[in-house]
Protein backbone atom coordinates (compact mmCIF):
# COMPACT_ATOMS: atom_id res chain seq x y z
CA UNK A 1 0.00 0.00 0.00
CA UNK A 2 1.37 3.39 -0.98
CA UNK A 3 1.81 5.99 1.73
CA UNK A 4 2.97 9.54 2.02
CA UNK A 5 6.16 10.37 3.89
CA UNK A 6 6.82 13.33 6.12
CA UNK A 7 10.13 15.15 5.72
CA UNK A 8 10.57 15.35 9.51
CA UNK A 9 12.30 12.58 11.44
CA UNK A 10 15.25 11.45 13.56
CA UNK A 11 17.27 8.23 13.82
CA UNK A 12 20.34 7.01 15.72
CA UNK A 13 22.48 3.90 15.25
CA UNK A 14 25.58 2.72 17.13
CA UNK A 15 27.96 -0.21 16.72
CA UNK A 16 31.50 -1.38 17.41
CA UNK A 17 34.14 -3.33 15.51
CA UNK A 18 37.64 -4.04 16.73
CA UNK A 19 39.13 -0.84 18.10
CA UNK A 20 36.38 1.28 16.50
CA UNK A 21 33.12 2.37 18.09
CA UNK A 22 30.78 4.85 16.45
CA UNK A 23 27.38 6.54 16.58
CA UNK A 24 25.30 7.89 13.72
CA UNK A 25 22.70 10.61 14.26
CA UNK A 26 20.47 11.55 11.32
CA UNK A 27 17.89 14.35 11.37
CA UNK A 28 15.62 15.65 8.63
CA UNK A 29 13.25 18.58 8.29
CA UNK A 30 11.21 19.94 5.41
CA UNK A 31 12.91 21.55 2.43
CA UNK A 32 12.23 22.43 -1.20
CA UNK A 33 14.76 19.89 -2.43
CA UNK A 34 17.28 17.45 -0.96
CA UNK A 35 19.92 19.31 1.06
CA UNK A 36 22.54 17.14 2.83
CA UNK A 37 24.78 18.44 5.61
CA UNK A 38 27.53 16.22 7.01
CA UNK A 39 29.69 16.34 10.11
CA UNK A 40 32.11 13.45 10.57
CA UNK A 41 35.00 12.68 12.88
CA UNK A 42 38.51 13.61 11.79
CA UNK A 43 40.03 11.13 9.36
CA UNK A 44 36.75 10.00 7.82
CA UNK A 45 36.46 12.51 4.98
CA UNK A 46 36.69 9.64 2.49
CA UNK A 47 33.17 8.61 3.52
CA UNK A 48 31.66 11.92 2.39
CA UNK A 49 30.67 10.84 -1.12
CA UNK A 50 29.35 7.36 -0.08
CA UNK A 51 27.27 9.00 2.66
CA UNK A 52 25.69 11.46 0.25
CA UNK A 53 24.98 8.70 -2.25
CA UNK A 54 23.32 6.54 0.40
CA UNK A 55 21.07 9.40 1.48
CA UNK A 56 20.16 10.27 -2.13
CA UNK A 57 19.10 6.66 -2.68
CA UNK A 58 16.65 6.89 0.24
CA UNK A 59 15.17 10.38 0.04
CA UNK A 60 13.93 12.83 -2.58
CA UNK A 61 13.28 15.95 -0.47
CA UNK A 62 14.23 17.36 2.91
CA UNK A 63 17.11 19.01 4.74
CA UNK A 64 19.08 16.03 6.08
CA UNK A 65 21.78 16.51 8.74
CA UNK A 66 24.16 13.62 9.43
CA UNK A 67 26.55 13.43 12.38
CA UNK A 68 29.16 10.65 12.74
CA UNK A 69 31.13 10.31 15.99
CA UNK A 70 33.94 7.70 15.90
CA UNK A 71 36.19 6.58 18.76
CA UNK A 72 39.33 4.69 17.78
CA UNK A 73 41.32 3.03 20.56
CA UNK A 74 44.66 1.99 19.06
CA UNK A 75 46.62 -0.83 20.71
CA UNK A 76 49.91 0.08 22.39
CA UNK A 77 53.05 -1.97 21.82
CA UNK A 78 55.29 -0.08 24.27
CA UNK A 79 56.73 3.38 25.00
CA UNK A 80 59.41 5.62 23.55
CA UNK A 81 61.34 8.61 24.91
CA UNK A 82 61.14 11.87 23.01
CA UNK A 83 64.86 12.63 23.14
CA UNK A 84 64.54 15.97 21.35
CA UNK A 85 62.06 17.27 23.92
CA UNK A 86 64.13 15.84 26.78
CA UNK A 87 67.30 17.59 25.54
CA UNK A 88 65.39 20.84 25.18
CA UNK A 89 64.10 20.63 28.75
CA UNK A 90 67.58 19.85 30.14
CA UNK A 91 69.01 22.81 28.20
CA UNK A 92 66.35 25.14 29.68
CA UNK A 93 67.15 23.92 33.20
CA UNK A 94 70.89 24.47 32.66
CA UNK A 95 70.25 28.03 31.44
CA UNK A 96 68.19 28.70 34.53
CA UNK A 97 70.97 27.40 36.81
CA UNK A 98 73.34 29.99 35.33
CA UNK A 99 70.89 32.69 36.38
CA UNK A 100 70.08 31.02 39.70
CA UNK A 101 73.24 29.20 40.90
CA UNK A 102 71.58 27.66 43.95
CA UNK A 103 68.91 25.97 41.81
CA UNK A 104 68.96 22.19 42.21
CA UNK A 105 69.88 20.15 39.11
CA UNK A 106 66.93 18.66 37.21
CA UNK A 107 65.79 15.24 38.37
CA UNK A 108 65.50 12.66 35.63
CA UNK A 109 62.50 11.19 37.41
CA UNK A 110 60.74 14.56 37.35
CA UNK A 111 61.62 15.17 33.70
CA UNK A 112 60.28 11.77 32.65
CA UNK A 113 56.85 12.59 34.11
CA UNK A 114 56.42 15.71 31.97
CA UNK A 115 53.86 15.44 29.18
CA UNK A 116 55.38 14.42 25.86
CA UNK A 117 58.70 13.15 27.18
CA UNK A 118 57.49 9.53 27.28
CA UNK A 119 55.11 8.61 24.47
CA UNK A 120 53.17 5.39 23.91
CA UNK A 121 53.95 3.38 20.77
CA UNK A 122 50.83 2.53 18.78
CA UNK A 123 50.64 -0.37 16.38
CA UNK A 124 50.19 0.60 12.76
CA UNK A 125 46.77 -0.31 11.40
CA UNK A 126 46.64 -2.21 8.14
CA UNK A 127 44.77 -0.82 5.15
CA UNK A 128 42.54 -3.93 5.13
CA UNK A 129 41.49 -3.34 8.75
CA UNK A 130 40.71 0.30 8.08
CA UNK A 131 38.68 -0.51 4.94
CA UNK A 132 36.71 -3.16 6.85
CA UNK A 133 35.93 -0.66 9.61
CA UNK A 134 34.77 1.90 7.04
CA UNK A 135 32.53 -0.69 5.37
CA UNK A 136 30.90 -1.62 8.67
CA UNK A 137 30.41 2.04 9.57
CA UNK A 138 28.64 2.61 6.25
CA UNK A 139 26.52 -0.51 6.77
CA UNK A 140 25.41 0.92 10.10
CA UNK A 141 24.48 4.18 8.35
CA UNK A 142 22.07 2.23 6.12
CA UNK A 143 20.42 0.90 9.29
CA UNK A 144 20.00 4.46 10.56
CA UNK A 145 18.61 5.66 7.23
CA UNK A 146 16.13 2.77 7.10
CA UNK A 147 14.98 3.73 10.60
CA UNK A 148 14.58 7.35 9.45
CA UNK A 149 12.50 6.18 6.48
CA UNK A 150 10.19 4.29 8.86
CA UNK A 151 9.89 7.33 11.14
CA UNK A 152 9.04 9.61 8.24
CA UNK A 153 6.49 7.10 6.96
CA UNK A 154 4.85 6.84 10.41
CA UNK A 155 4.60 10.63 10.60
CA UNK A 156 3.22 10.60 7.05
CA UNK A 157 0.46 8.19 8.09
CA UNK A 158 -0.64 10.64 10.79
CA UNK A 159 -0.54 13.53 8.32
CA UNK A 160 -2.57 11.55 5.79
CA UNK A 161 -5.55 11.42 8.15
CA UNK A 162 -5.40 15.19 8.62
CA UNK A 163 -5.06 15.88 4.88
CA UNK A 164 -7.97 13.62 4.00
CA UNK A 165 -10.05 15.48 6.58
CA UNK A 166 -9.21 18.81 4.93
CA UNK A 167 -10.16 17.46 1.49
CA UNK A 168 -13.48 16.23 2.86
CA UNK A 169 -14.12 19.70 4.29
CA UNK A 170 -13.42 21.30 0.90
CA UNK A 171 -15.84 18.86 -0.72
CA UNK A 172 -18.55 19.66 1.83
CA UNK A 173 -18.07 23.38 1.17
CA UNK A 174 -18.49 22.73 -2.57
CA UNK A 175 -21.81 21.09 -1.85
CA UNK A 176 -22.90 24.04 0.31
CA UNK A 177 -21.85 26.53 -2.36
CA UNK A 178 -23.78 24.64 -5.04
CA UNK A 179 -26.87 24.65 -2.86
CA UNK A 180 -26.54 28.34 -2.04
CA UNK A 181 -29.43 30.23 -3.70
CA UNK A 182 -27.12 32.90 -5.11
CA UNK A 183 -25.16 30.23 -6.95
CA UNK A 184 -28.20 28.94 -8.85
CA UNK A 185 -28.73 30.22 -12.42
CA UNK A 186 -32.41 30.98 -11.72
CA UNK A 187 -31.57 33.19 -8.79
CA UNK A 188 -28.89 35.02 -10.78
CA UNK A 189 -31.33 35.51 -13.68
CA UNK A 190 -34.10 36.82 -11.42
CA UNK A 191 -31.76 39.31 -9.82
CA UNK A 192 -30.54 40.56 -13.20
CA UNK A 193 -34.10 40.88 -14.56
CA UNK A 194 -35.04 42.96 -11.56
CA UNK A 195 -32.01 45.20 -12.00
CA UNK A 196 -32.65 45.54 -15.74
CA UNK A 197 -36.25 46.60 -15.17
CA UNK A 198 -35.01 49.34 -12.88
CA UNK A 199 -32.56 50.46 -15.57
CA UNK A 200 -35.24 50.41 -18.28
CA UNK A 201 -37.51 52.56 -16.19
CA UNK A 202 -34.77 55.14 -15.72
CA UNK A 203 -33.41 54.85 -19.28
CA UNK A 204 -36.25 53.75 -21.61
CA UNK A 205 -34.33 54.65 -24.77
CA UNK A 206 -31.36 52.33 -24.04
CA UNK A 207 -30.51 49.93 -26.89
CA UNK A 208 -32.09 46.51 -26.27
CA UNK A 209 -29.23 44.56 -27.89
CA UNK A 210 -26.70 46.33 -25.73
CA UNK A 211 -28.77 45.48 -22.65
CA UNK A 212 -28.85 41.80 -23.66
CA UNK A 213 -25.06 41.75 -24.12
CA UNK A 214 -24.44 43.35 -20.74
CA UNK A 215 -26.86 40.94 -19.09
CA UNK A 216 -25.01 37.97 -20.60
CA UNK A 217 -21.69 39.29 -19.32
CA UNK A 218 -23.09 39.83 -15.84
CA UNK A 219 -24.60 36.32 -15.82
CA UNK A 220 -21.22 34.84 -16.69
CA UNK A 221 -19.38 36.88 -14.08
CA UNK A 222 -21.87 35.98 -11.33
CA UNK A 223 -22.06 32.24 -12.08
CA UNK A 224 -19.66 30.27 -9.82
CA UNK A 225 -20.50 26.81 -11.20
CA UNK A 226 -17.32 26.73 -13.29
CA UNK A 227 -15.17 27.42 -10.22
CA UNK A 228 -16.99 24.75 -8.25
CA UNK A 229 -16.48 22.23 -11.07
CA UNK A 230 -12.76 22.95 -11.06
CA UNK A 231 -12.63 22.67 -7.28
CA UNK A 232 -14.19 19.23 -7.47
CA UNK A 233 -11.66 18.23 -10.13
CA UNK A 234 -8.84 19.40 -7.85
CA UNK A 235 -10.35 17.38 -5.00
CA UNK A 236 -10.15 14.22 -7.08
CA UNK A 237 -6.60 15.11 -8.13
CA UNK A 238 -5.53 15.55 -4.51
CA UNK A 239 -7.03 12.20 -3.52
CA UNK A 240 -5.28 10.47 -6.41
CA UNK A 241 -1.92 11.96 -5.39
CA UNK A 242 -2.37 10.93 -1.76
CA UNK A 243 -3.33 7.41 -2.86
CA UNK A 244 -0.23 7.18 -5.08
CA UNK A 245 2.02 8.07 -2.13
CA UNK A 246 5.36 9.87 -1.89
CA UNK A 247 7.01 11.64 -3.55
CA UNK A 248 3.97 13.82 -4.18
CA UNK A 249 4.65 16.93 -2.08
CA UNK A 250 5.59 19.21 -4.99
CA UNK A 251 2.47 18.29 -6.97
CA UNK A 252 0.24 18.76 -3.94
CA UNK A 253 1.81 22.15 -3.29
CA UNK A 254 1.01 23.19 -6.87
CA UNK A 255 -2.54 21.88 -6.43
CA UNK A 256 -2.93 24.04 -3.33
CA UNK A 257 -2.23 27.08 -5.50
CA UNK A 258 -5.03 25.99 -7.85
CA UNK A 259 -7.39 25.46 -4.92
CA UNK A 260 -6.61 28.94 -3.65
CA UNK A 261 -7.09 30.52 -7.07
CA UNK A 262 -10.59 29.08 -7.43
CA UNK A 263 -11.50 30.10 -3.87
CA UNK A 264 -10.39 33.69 -4.56
CA UNK A 265 -12.46 33.82 -7.74
CA UNK A 266 -15.50 32.44 -5.92
CA UNK A 267 -15.17 35.13 -3.24
CA UNK A 268 -14.91 37.85 -5.87
CA UNK A 269 -18.08 36.57 -7.61
CA UNK A 270 -20.10 36.15 -4.43
CA UNK A 271 -23.25 38.28 -4.49
CA UNK A 272 -24.51 37.62 -0.95
CA UNK A 273 -23.27 37.03 2.57
CA UNK A 274 -23.82 33.26 2.54
CA UNK A 275 -21.66 32.60 -0.50
CA UNK A 276 -19.02 35.05 0.75
CA UNK A 277 -18.87 33.17 4.04
CA UNK A 278 -18.47 29.86 2.22
CA UNK A 279 -15.67 31.36 0.12
CA UNK A 280 -13.82 32.49 3.24
CA UNK A 281 -14.25 29.02 4.75
CA UNK A 282 -12.74 27.61 1.54
CA UNK A 283 -9.67 29.81 1.96
CA UNK A 284 -9.23 28.87 5.63
CA UNK A 285 -9.36 25.11 4.97
CA UNK A 286 -7.09 25.40 1.92
CA UNK A 287 -4.49 27.29 4.01
CA UNK A 288 -4.59 24.50 6.63
CA UNK A 289 -4.23 21.90 3.88
CA UNK A 290 -1.26 23.69 2.35
CA UNK A 291 0.46 24.07 5.73
CA UNK A 292 0.46 20.28 6.09
CA UNK A 293 1.51 19.74 2.47
CA UNK A 294 4.70 21.77 3.07
CA UNK A 295 6.08 18.84 5.10
CA UNK A 296 5.32 16.06 2.61
CA UNK A 297 8.17 14.51 0.66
Amino acid sequence: MSTIHSMTGFARASAQHGNYSWTWEVRSVNGKGLDIRLRTSSGFDALDIPIRKAISNKFVRGNVSVNLNVAHAQEQSGYQVNHDLLKQLVGVMNDMREEVPNLAPPSIDALMTLRGVVEPLEQDESEEERDLAHAMIMSNLIDALDDLVRNRAAEGDRMLVVLQGHINEIEELCTKAEACASAQPAAIKARLVRQLKEVMEDLPDMDQERIAQEAAVLMTKADVREELDRLRAHIEGARDLLAAGSPCGRKLDFLCQEFNREANTLCSKAQDVDLTRIGLDFKAVIDQFREQVQNIE
